[in-house]
């Protein structure tokens, strides 16, 4: 392989990304949808280690079978030891990309073994996530964007614009894929890309995508270190399976309320809000002997209910009751 130019640069990061977080490791999984970024990733990927090739076909769009089949035919062209095609069933709620996010994740987890998975994303996704995180209003959390190093999940291209990955993509002269979905503006990822983004960098003169990384950056190591005291917190507080109140009431509000998070989260919560986190919140600080907050559950008909009982916060399940219609 050329190494120069823009396959240089990608070599470099993904190398040293390597030595940084993979050390020990003899081989590794790249998630391939065959677009420029996973594609440039795999054939930098399968260079440095032997490379499995991970397709995930979603069936959402006509044709992708056969997409899938031309990227598994490019990653081992490409020299990967292996490429399969995981299709799979988009269900689920969150609507359509919350929905295939959580299904492609499952089939790369499923697949993986125990090797790491590298995914494909750029700086400029890191600047659409944390944009996405402003416009819901989620907290740093949210804010943070991606973890480069998530295990299994890997992101050693963060740091990389996506016109990087175009140009290695020319170099190398390969073909890329160009997902449909990307250019559709009913998606607000799509428009966020396409339109906002671009007139951000016009209006305050450019360099907004890597102000957005760095900000990424920032808050990401800050709540690392807010989630290593809600772990210890959380802990102290733990009274049976619920929460002690009183040792609740001693911590500062952010470790509170993620402690208070994590809890809901581990009793099988799901979809939280920061007004439910809030509202659980003040069965401890505005205790007025006032009835429990509802979350969505994992459980099919159940909903879950945070209440306060003895000084101890509970968490207890009620079925959905499903309004009846009158004529």
């Amino acid at each position: 392989m050329d190494r120069s130019g823009a396959v240089g640069e990608l070599y470099a990061a993904v190398a040293a990304f390597a030595k940084t977080y993979l050390a020990d490791t003899e081989r590794w999984c790249v998630a391939l949808s065959g677009g420029p970024d996973s594609l440039a990733l795999t054939a930098v990927a399968a260079d440095l280690l032997p490379t499995t090739a991970l397709i995930v076909d979603h069936g959402l769009q006509t044709g992708s079978a056969a997409v899938a089949a031309a990227a598994r035919t490019q990653a081992l062209d490409l020299g990967c030891v292996e490429a399969q095609v995981l299709s799979v069933h988009v269900t689920g709620d969150g609507g359509p990309e919350a929905a295939a996010r959580s299904a492609r994740y499952r089939a790369l987890d499923e697949a993986r073994g125990v090797c790491a998975v590298l995914l494909g994303h750029t700086l400029d996704d890191q600047a659409e996530t944390v944009l996405l995180g402003l416009g819901r209003g989620s907290g740093a959390r949210s804010i943070a964007g991606m973890r480069a190093h998530d295990p299994p999940w890997c992101r050693p291209l963060l740091g990389a614009r996506r016109r990087l990955t175009h140009a290695a993509c020319a170099q190398l002269g390969l073909s890329a894929w160009q997902d449909p979905h990307n250019f559709d503006r009913r998606f607000t990822r799509t428009r966020l890309r396409h339109e906002v983004l671009p007139l951000l960098e016009e209006v305050l003169g450019g360099g907004v995508a890597e102000a957005l990384a760095r900000t990424a950056t920032a808050l990401r190591e800050d709540t690392e270190l807010i989630d290593a005291l809600i772990v210890q917190a959380l802990a102290a507080s733990a009274e049976g399976e619920g929460l002690d109140a009183q040792a609740l009431t001693a911590l500062p509000d952010p470790i509170r309320r993620g402690v208070i998070r994590s809890w809901l989260l581990a009793g099988g919560a799901i979809g939280l809000t920061d007004k439910q986190i809030r509202g659980v919140d003040l069965l401890v600080t505005g205790w007025r002997g006032q009835g429990g907050v509802a979350v969505g559950s994992t459980l099919r008909g159940q909903r879950l209910v945070a209440g306060r009982c003895g000084g101890v916060l509970t968490l207890r399940q009620e079925p959905i009751r499903r309004r009846t219609q009158t004529r």
